[in-house]
């Protein structure tokens, strides 16, 4: 590799003081390397042509920043963990230099996953706007505490109002994350399909649908009070009523660069649940 670019967490001091020793470590093999707070996400993807990897320090949310950096690029990420779950990271601090090398030499594999594409309708005010999403799109409730009406449909057929805190569509990879908070399963993290989770359902289904990648699912929002669009946790709009997102499987994908056997996610699924590393 000729070309590798590092994001790290700007509020973890030992992410920066890693990025810096990943950068000497990869500069002294010939490697060109470029720095920058994930939290910079423009300055980022001005960097972006031309890179080969993209090394993640931080934990899940770095990552979720350094794939919204990539699309609609290919170039794959490669996470080392600093966080707590790790559920898409592949390294820890303490391994990182002892593999890498095997990924610089081609020794890794690539795993591939599937994304979601959100449009926010048009407004008077607003073209309209689109997102792409790792682990979930969330149509919820603001800060005042009252439940929001959220109109569902696939492929424009009508399939119920949901009433309570919002609804969460997620990825497999999402499926992990605050879906499964709200009672959703867990899908293999390389599936296509995703999912359709409401939130605190008050006298309204409590299910969660398991949607095929053909699924378009549309959601319009009724409320007396200001709710939000939440993409990846980190992109964050508020919403007013009668707004309409479509949500949809995405021709752009996230790439990682793994280096441990595939298996792993399974040996790994009941400890990272538990909050163990």
């Amino acid at each position: 590799m000729k070309k590798i670019g590092i994001l790290y967490h700007p509020k973890i001091e030992v992410a920066h003081t890693l990025a810096e020793e990943m950068k000497d470590f990869l500069t002294a093999r010939g490697v060109s390397v470029w720095l920058c707070s994930a939290w910079e996400g423009e300055k980022a993807k001005s960097q972006v042509d031309d890179t080969e990897l993209i090394l993640s320090i931080g934990g899940d949310g770095t990552i979720l920043r350094a794939a919204q950096v990539v699309v609609p690029g290919q170039t794959p990420i490669t996470g080392i963990n600093l966080g707590k779950l790790g559920f898409m990271t592949e390294l820890s601090a303490e391994e990182a230099k002892d593999k890498l090398p095997a990924l610089l030499e081609g020794k890794g594999w690539l795993d591939e996953r599937a994304m979601l594409e959100a449009e926010l309708g048009a407004t008077e005010l607003e073209p309209p706007r689109t997102f792409y999403a790792l682990n979930d799109v969330v149509v919820a409730r603001g800060a005042v505490a009252r439940v929001v009406y959220v109109e569902a449909s696939i492929d424009d057929e009508p399939l119920t109002t949901y009433k309570g805190d919002g609804v969460i569509v997620a990825t497999a990879t999402g499926s992990t994350g605050y879906s499964l908070a709200a009672g959703g399963p867990i899908l293999h993290p390389q599936a296509k399909e995703f999912l359709l989770t409401p939130i605190l359902p008050h006298l309204s289904p409590a299910y969660t649908v398991v949607l095929p990648a053909t699924a378009v699912v549309r959601l319009r929002l009724a409320t007396t009070h200001q709710a939000a669009l939440s993409v990846d946790g980190h992109i964050n709009l508020p919403l007013e009523s009668g707004a309409v997102i479509t949500v949809k499987h995405s021709s752009n994908t996230a790439r990682f660069l793994r280096i441990h056997p595939e298996a792993a996610f399974y040996s790994s699924l009941e400890q990272k649940l538990k909050g163990k590393q």
